[in-house]
């Protein structure tokens, strides 16, 4: 018997018994539903979570520091030492330094605290910063800051009952883009020159210093950015106003000797160590960390994670599991009763000379249909409540968008699936047909 006529012959069976095909089905609709509806949560829940992550910063980037306590000549310094030996290593790609340096900066009657951070052109740009105006720095050839977004509310009116942003709720009139904004670097002696010294002398102001705004932080949505707080700037052009500016002094934020008094070489506060593959990220990150450093990524918070989501996909792929096991059985009780009811032609078939494997054949592709018609229609029901779900979700919650996710994979998975289990569904009536004696049939009425 060819194939084309097996299939019609399944088929046009099937239809015979359209209310019990219909509810068996029915159980196949449910059961494929209740798992692509739940294994789609598990996996939007993650996709939310990686995109999460990732927003928070590259899921292949380390941050390392300095560990903390110990004295000066026990503490592990990031030098340049340190990034050869880092680079030399496997799988690292590049270690951006980074130099943080608080300072002053005035407008008029207002002042502002800035943590100024000076990396690389390179880095600034790998943050993924959104520019509301002007450009990222490093293409100028003197000094320019960026500022983040939310650095105006770290200024306040000196003169006055005005308040600061966060006593009014109101940021001050400051144009960061275009109003001149003049920095003094070396705090401490600026501090000081506000009053006299013990022996009644009164210190001189430190030099103020006029620097360019190349570009600001566009304000998000939601009013926050993690990099709303920093001004970022080149730290090719940092360094050497750095040390002109602390010329035979102590640089903020950098140590000192013993004796108070300056390292010749400067020591990075953080350095960001990018990996080839997030497959690498811990195995670099505890090698940093066996060294002394502090060392911390996002890939160990993502690793976890993925465990717990892990578990929750097949605990959610389970539950939908139950509902087409209980389908399988349906299928199982309709291709039986089938048997029984088509004992006489079973007999006639075998007769005529018709195969046994034909006969197997037969049953096994009419299981097969009723797995196929109802993961299909299973399919459909499932993209709906998909929909459904992210709609209300997203109701709820904006930042809940995508909770529910269908991959392609997912579908043609869950298709073959459907078709598998009702041919092995409709297995062991297939075999029961095949051993029908085909006299004993023939008498059956």
């Amino acid at each position: 018997m060819k194939f084309l006529d097996l299939l019609r012959m399944s088929s046009s069976n099937l239809w015979k018994r359209k209310v019990r095909t219909v509810l068996t089905v029915l159980g196949v609709v449910i059961g494929v539903a209740s798992i692509v509806v739940m294994v789609s949560l598990g996996l939007g829940l993650s996709r939310s979570l990686m995109a999460q992550y990732e927003s928070y910063g590259s899921l292949t980037q380390i941050t390392v520091r300095e560990p903390w306590g110990g004295d000066d000549q026990e503490v592990k310094r990031l030098d340049d030492a340190l990034i050869k030996e880092i680079e030399s290593l496997e799988h690292v790609e590049s270690v951006d330094q980074v130099i943080e340096v608080s300072a002053l900066a005035k407008y008029g009657s207002y002042e502002g605290y800035l943590q100024i951070r000076g990396m690389s052109k390179d880095a600034i740009e790998s943050l993924g910063m959104e520019v509301g105006e002007g450009q990222l720095p490093g293409s100028d050839k003197e000094l320019t800051f960026f500022y983040g977004c939310e650095v105006l509310q770290n200024f306040y009116n000196t003169k006055g009952n005005g308040g600061s942003y966060w006593e009014t709720g109101i940021l001050p009139d400051i144009d960061l883009m275009n109003d001149p904004i003049f920095v003094i670097f070396d705090t401490d002696a600026y501090y000081s020159s506000q009053g006299t010294s013990e022996d009644g002398q009164t210190v001189k102001p430190p030099k103020k210093y006029l620097i360019p705004t190349c570009g600001v932080e566009t304000t998000p949505e939601d009013g926050w950015s993690q990099y709303g707080w920093y001004t970022y700037c080149d730290i090719e052009q940092l360094l050497p106003q750095l040390k002109k500016i602390f010329k035979n002094k102590v640089i903020p934020g950098q140590p000192s000797t013993k004796t108070g008094k300056p390292y010749k070489e400067i020591f990075y506060n953080e350095l960001h160590v990018n990996v080839e593959s997030m497959d690498y990220v811990m195995d670099v990150q505890n090698y940093l960390t066996e060294l002394g450093y502090e060392a911390y990524s996002n890939a160990e918070w993502v690793e976890s994670e993925q465990k717990t989501m892990g578990y929750i996909q097949a605990v959610l792929g389970g539950i939908g599991a139950v509902s087409l096991f209980v389908a399988a059985i349906g299928i199982t009780n309709t291709m039986m009763m089938s048997i029984y009811e088509r004992t006489k032609e079973i007999g006639v078939m075998k007769v005529l000379g018709c195969d046994l494997r034909n006969i197997r054949s037969l049953f096994l592709m009419e299981a097969g249909f009723i797995g196929f018609i109802g993961g299909v229609i299973g399919l459909i029901l499932s993209f709906i409540l998909s929909v459904v779900i992210n709609h209300v979700a997203a109701s709820a919650n904006e930042y809940m968008t995508g909770i529910s996710y269908i991959p392609f994979w997912l579908v043609l998975l869950s298709l073959v699936f459907a078709v598998m289990v009702g041919m092995l569904a409709g297995f062991f009536p297939a075999r029961r047909a095949m051993r029908l004696s085909p006299l004993a049939a023939i008498r059956n009425e």
